[in-house]
């Protein structure tokens, strides 16, 4: 056996390895007897439905003055039972447009935003540096899937430097399919918080689920594909239709329905 061959066969076992601990996410949030009767997730623990949390390291946001800090749920391995924490992952991206066309976004996910995800990710902490000031971004936690906040890098889009003043978040805050937990099972809702971390409003209707979005460097707009709940049962089928809505990411409370 060669010494790729090797590599390989290591790689996978470490991969194997790595995907048994990080059972699915989620949490509980009711007591009652639907949640009694529900078959149990796995990997996350029934027996309470309070949890011990943690922060992780400081995001640094474009205006100096606001700064961030993620939230984790502590979780326990299911079959060591003990503690772990998730940690703050990054999303990239290589496919832009070129720098000949006046466009750096420095491997953000867009021009002026990086977008970060972790496991069992929670809630946000906002500190105003100027005000000395705390304030979290949700009342009750929930299942953020990704936070978009001001880039620290100096981004430009056609030639012009871009920032933001604003934080988008798609999350999971709702036990929309009622079975006791806030889950991936749940529809994936659409926020716009202003830059102080005050909620505005959702960008996607309610009654929609979340899947994937897209970036349209010509106008800035954020494209979001999302599956409407047809039949009103909180969650997602593969026959319910999926449209397409757009954000105009300079000014975000305009928002329409493409497709």
């Amino acid at each position: 056996m060669n010494k790729i061959t090797i590599l390989l066969c290591l790689m996978s076992l470490l991969t194997a390895c790595s995907n048994n601990e990080l059972v699915e996410k989620g949490f509980p949030v009711s007591t009652s007897s639907t949640a009694n009767t529900a078959e149990q997730i796995e990997g996350i623990r029934n027996d309470t439905l309070s949890f011990a949390t943690r922060p992780s390291n400081i995001l640094l946001t474009k205006n100096a003055a606001h700064r961030l800090t993620p939230i984790f749920k502590v979780n326990f391995h299911p079959k060591t039972e003990k503690p772990f924490t998730g940690t703050v992952g990054v999303h990239r991206n290589y496919d832009r447009a070129g720098d000949q066309l006046g466009n750096r976004w420095n491997n953000n996910f867009m021009p002026g935003f990086s977008a970060v995800y972790g496991y069992n990710f929670v809630n946000l902490s906002h500190y105003n540096l100027e005000a000395q000031t705390t304030n979290l971004f949700f009342e009750k936690p929930v299942l953020i899937k990704t936070l978009y906040y001001p880039a620290f890098s100096r981004d430009t889009l056609n030639g012009v430097a871009i920032s933001r003043n604003y934080y988008l978040i798609s999350c999971y805050d709702e036990d929309t399919n009622r079975d006791g937990y806030i889950s991936l099972r749940d529809l994936r809702r659409f926020y716009y918080f202003d830059i102080n971390g005050k909620e505005q409003g959702a960008l996607v209707p309610k009654n929609y689920a979340v899947r994937s979005s897209e970036y349209d460097s010509a106008n800035d707009y954020m494209y979001v594909f999302a599956q409407l709940d047809e039949n009103k049962n909180g969650q997602m089928e593969y026959e319910e239709p999926i449209h397409i809505f757009w954000i105009d990411l300079s000014a975000p409370e305009r928002v329409g329905r493409q497709y």
